[in-house]
């Protein structure tokens, strides 16, 4: 549905956008994933309109969009801070859309209540000002707002970064269902991995102006295809060569003269397996989350962090010598 090739953005001499070329497929929640500065945002203001390239083409149906003016688009929008008019109603902020394409008042009223209603926004908070509500109920309101003209594509620029972390957690879940709901095409911005790897389909990593990969959540995490992704993509472990040779790993297929990495959860400890390789270990530090534990440990001169799930089994406790274990075919090399 949306394609773009070979995009290229320039701020005076710096180059923010090196040939990005991408698809979004209809229906998909397809989030830019990056740290700040790495390209995400301009590539979705590229994509709204916001920003034009110095090279590269815009494709929305295999029709080019890359000089299209940012109205003309139909595009949803929702913005980082929301952006919402302050001195309107909630009513009047979601009919603002509707209004500029002159629908009628009995239209504009039916589509606002339509919309309020899916993002579960009632008729006492639609006449209320936008100081007055929650910032869970300001996004949802920039939702509605982004939604009721009915655009083929959304596109959110990290909405939930202002929020307390329950919220958001909560809000994400809500804003997942919705997308569902309406099947509507999305693109999502944000830093926040875990956001990331919960409501997308697909993800395209960023760093410095470029794409590192493109994939599934479990591609991107299970599969890395870069040094940059590895480490980006949640909590990882890397290991030294001293490590890998005492645990025999060059007979298992691992070039240990190469930066390896391993999951925290793909170590275990005192768990004996067939395939796997294991080392001598001493226990430095645990913490307690409940549903897990995690163990730093030290193998000779490396210190290595181990989740394991909580059997309610007794913990191990700081001094304790173990064993830990892994499985090679789970140790990723760059």
């Amino acid at each position: 549905m949306i394609h773009l090739s070979n995009i290229k953005v320039n701020f005076g001499d710096f180059t923010a956008l090196h040939d990005i070329t991408m698809t979004v497929e209809k229906g998909e929640f397809f989030t830019l994933l990056g740290p700040s500065g790495c390209g995400k945002t301009t590539t979705l203001r590229t994509i709204t309109g916001f920003i034009k390239p110095v090279a590269g083409r815009v494709m929305v149906n295999d029709e080019e969009i890359t000089n299209l003016q940012v109205e003309k688009r139909n595009i949803g929008m929702v913005f980082q801070n929301y952006a919402l008019f302050p001195t309107m109603s909630v009513y009047e902020n979601i009919a603002f859309g509707l209004k500029v394409k002159k629908l009628s008042k009995s239209d504009i009223k039916a589509k606002v209540d339509e919309i309020s209603a899916k993002v579960e926004l009632n008729q006492d908070q639609l006449v209320k000002k936008i100081s007055q509500l929650s910032g869970g109920q300001q996004q949802r309101v920039a939702i509605a707002r982004a939604l009721v003209t009915s655009p083929p594509i959304i596109c959110l620029d990290e909405p939930l970064s202002n929020l307390d972390a329950k919220l958001r957690v909560q809000l994400r879940n809500e804003l997942k269902d919705l997308q569902r709901k309406f099947g509507i095409t999305t693109i999502y911005v944000t830093h926040d991995q875990e956001e990331a790897l919960t409501l997308s389909d697909r993800i395209a990593v960023f760093n410095n102006g470029k794409i590192e990969q493109i994939g599934t959540p479990e591609d991107v995490y299970n599969h890395s295809l870069t040094e940059f992704v590895c480490n980006f993509i949640g909590d990882i472990n890397k290991l030294s060569k001293e490590f890998l040779d005492n645990a025999g790993a060059g007979a298992r297929g691992i070039d240990t003269d190469k930066n390896c990495y391993i999951r925290l959860e793909r170590m275990y400890v005192n768990n004996k397996q067939i395939n796997h390789l294991e080392s001598e270990a001493i226990v430095e530090n645990f913490e307690y989350y409940g549903l897990y534990i995690k163990y730093t440990v030290r193998a000779g001169d490396l210190m290595l962090k181990i989740i394991e799930k909580n059997s309610g089994a007794p913990m191990y406790q700081m001094g304790e010598s173990i064993r830990v274990s892994f499985d090679p075919a789970c140790v990723l090399q760059y």
